[in-house]
């Protein structure tokens, strides 16, 4: 009936089509249905930092990706702070750059202020930050994905999931354009039911420059059991940078030497740099704040999800910190060709009329001018218990998540999570065996290890504090942590692999140089280095033991004494020093790792029927049950798991008796 209805020249072309096996595409498409588009490996969803990382990570493997956007102008975009970095997030970025990621480079190629944190305190917890230029960072990352090998860009909204049998095999879009896949990454950031608020305002999208909320694809996910929550973040106003007054402000500029991101970048690659200023909130804000919480949509109740404790909205700190007079406000400029300046540490959901009293009664913004209001935006995120380490979901073979939508926050956790879920979705399509890091391995191990362990009652950041192992996960040694382990799963080019190789074989070189090279308590050299110790030499020392005094560093030696050093590069030096200095401390640090590192290894099945293995308690039972936890190490650290309970799945493991 359907084919009667179409003309004789139409028919002989189906027929042609027929001979060549094409028939069945040509009536699909004629009967108005979905659209067969052509198959990939990996399909990423959103182009945010967590699905830049991902879509370059798959690609660089070698497997064929697409990423799929709503808008071609907003990849790369800044939603919140334009920055990079911080205590711990520095970290972060250090680790995807070691394992061949783009984060670091993005960043020393449009960040115009560079500043370490924690300068003054241990290496472990030092931290690099630098103050992006968003525009710019836009521009250099669709220029890297453009480039891209294996990689494909379109402008398309996921509408579902194409799932059988709890597998995925791509997505259909809005535009009822099917695209199929062996695997499927999820980075939607906050556009999953995303709504922004403004005072009584409400809009319905995951960032104020966009106007879409996606809504069916989380309503899917839910109906096929995912556990969903709902979070809040929030962003300042931005303010026109010709109406502040700097003139009696604090003056913050980039330190000297200017720090670098990237372990294969240099600062010439930075671009012009800019100061940041620092100003305070006073009593007269707070007053307006407090007077006006009724009309805040946290306080009346409009908002139920949770924001982040560690990045709290003005009225959230004076509601909560009433004794404190005044919260520091750092005013950051957004680039070059921006005229706007990034208050940070007033994010607010108070109407304009309200923002726009509350900015201006802080010192050098009297007569400010905003251009752009703050908002809150809701949004919902999946619970990350439901998530093995490699970020796969434990509910649909195929799909990994990464991003705010496991209930993290910030760029830097983004883009971590995008690498891991970038390799295993390409390492799943390849038939080859999943990777991830470890709690001692990098702080990527602990921010995955703690959100699928850990009770996420808010948006999940990370900090140094967070590693039991942070001694050995410093920043200087990211590269020698995770760049070997790039290199074989394929992420790190043979330019990276060579260049890393010349550094490695420098430093070992020099450490050898510096072991063989003795000073006498009689000699010159022992005098002048005498002033710089605590305790004189008193017997022949070689300058490995001198510069494990914590009086003298690298520099110091070298000018008073009549080493040749091999090297001249700051970070190889920094790196070398620090192997030095803390090598007892290193050494002790691995043999903990050494001693709890057969839990870690020994697996427990993801079927396992846990109320069927006698002796458990109920509060036990419910809590494996719910985590579903995938090694021995994994269950020690849920929260209401006893040593006794853990004795039983290691006896259960090495009597291969798996309840099922």
């Amino acid at each position: 009936m359907f084919l009667s209805k179409i003309s004789k020249t139409f028919k002989l072309k189906l027929f042609v089509f027929y001979k060549s096996k094409c028939l069945l595409f040509i009536l699909f498409y004629l009967n108005n249905s979905e659209i067969l588009m052509e198959k990939f490996d990996v399909i990423v969803i959103g182009a945010g930092h967590a699905g830049i990382e991902s879509s370059v990570a798959s690609s660089t493997i070698g497997c064929k990706t697409l990423l799929l956007t709503n808008n071609f102008d907003t990849i790369g975009e800044m939603s919140c702070n334009p920055s990079i970095g911080g205590v711990g997030k520095g970290h972060l970025v250090k680790e995807i750059d070691a394992l061949g990621g783009f984060m670091a480079i993005f960043s020393d190629y449009s960040g115009i202020q560079f500043k370490i944190l924690n300068s003054t305190k241990g290496k472990a917890v030092r931290s690099t930050r630098a103050q992006i230029d968003r525009i710019l960072y836009k521009k250099i990352v669709k220029e890297k994905l453009k480039n891209q090998k294996n990689l494909i860009i379109k402008q398309q909204n996921v509408k579902s999931l194409i799932v059988d049998s709890r597998k995925v095999f791509g997505v259909i879009t809005e535009s009822e354009i099917k695209f199929l896949s062996k695997s499927v990454i999820l980075a939607a950031g906050t556009f999953l039911n995303g709504v922004i608020y403004v005072g009584s305002k409400k809009y319905f999208t995951g960032r104020k420059v966009d106007s879409f909320s996606i809504s069916s694809l989380s309503n899917q996910l839910e109906n096929l059991d995912f556990r969903i929550r709902r979070f809040k973040t929030g962003t300042p106003p931005r303010i026109d940078i010709n109406s502040i007054d700097f003139s009696n402000l604090t003056k913050q500029s980039s330190d000297i030497p200017m720090p670098v991101f990237s372990f294969i970048g240099n600062s010439k690659q930075h671009p012009k740099q800019f100061p940041c200023y620092i100003t305070h909130t006073n009593e007269r804000t707070h007053e307006i704040i407090r007077n006006n919480l009724s009309c805040n949509p946290v306080f009346s109740g409009e908002i139920k999800g949770v924001g982040p404790r560690y990045c709290l909205s003005i009225e959230d700190k004076v509601k909560r910190f009433p004794e404190r007079k005044s919260h520091q406000i750092f005013l950051e400029p957004e680039g070059f060709y921006s005229k706007e300046i990034y208050p940070n540490g007033i994010s607010t959901s108070f109407s304009f009329k309200i923002q726009n009293r509350i900015v201006r009664t802080i010192k050098g913004l009297e007569n400010a001018k905003i251009t752009k209001p703050g908002y809150a935006v809701e949004y919902d995120f999946f619970d990350p218990k439901d998530l093995k380490p490699t970020l796969e979901s434990k509910i649909i073979c195929g799909l990994f998540l990464a991003g705010q939508i496991n209930g993290t926050t910030g760029y830097e956790e983004a883009g971590a999570q995008g690498i891991i879920a970038g390799i295993n979705a390409a390492r799943y399509c390849l038939n080859k065996s999943e990777w991830y890091p470890l709690r001692s391995d990098a702080y990527i191990g602990v921010l995955i290890d703690d959100i699928c362990t850990l009770e996420i009652n808010e948006p999940y950041r990370i900090f140094t504090s967070r590693s039991e192992h942070r001694l050995l996960l410093r920043e200087d040694n990211a590269d020698l942590r995770l760049t070997e382990i790039g290199y074989n799963l394929g992420t790190v080019t043979e330019n990276r692999w060579k260049q890393f190789c010349l550094k490695t074989e420098l430093i070992e070189k020099e450490r050898q140089s510096l072991k063989n090279f003795w000073i006498s308590p009689n000699s010159e050299e022992a005098k002048k280095i005498n002033i710089l110790l605590r305790t004189p030499i008193n017997k022949k020392i070689n300058a490995i033991n001198l510069l494990k005094r914590p009086e003298i560093n690298y520099n110091m030696f070298l000018r008073n004494s009549n080493f040749n050093s091999n090297i001249s590069n700051n970070h190889y030096i920094d790196q070398l020093e620090s192997q030095i200095k803390y090598e007892g401390y290193i050494i002790k640090q691995r043999k903990e790792i050494e001693r709890i590192s057969s839990y870690e290894s020994m697996t427990l099945p993801e079927k396992i029927d846990y109320n069927k293995i006698p002796g458990i308690s109920k509060e036990a039972i419910e809590k494996l049950n719910d985590y579903k936890p995938t090694s021995i190490g994994q269950a020690s650290r849920i929260s209401g798991i006893t040593s006794s309970t853990l004795s039983l799945l290691i006896m259960i493991i090495k009597r291969n008796r798996f309840y099922q």
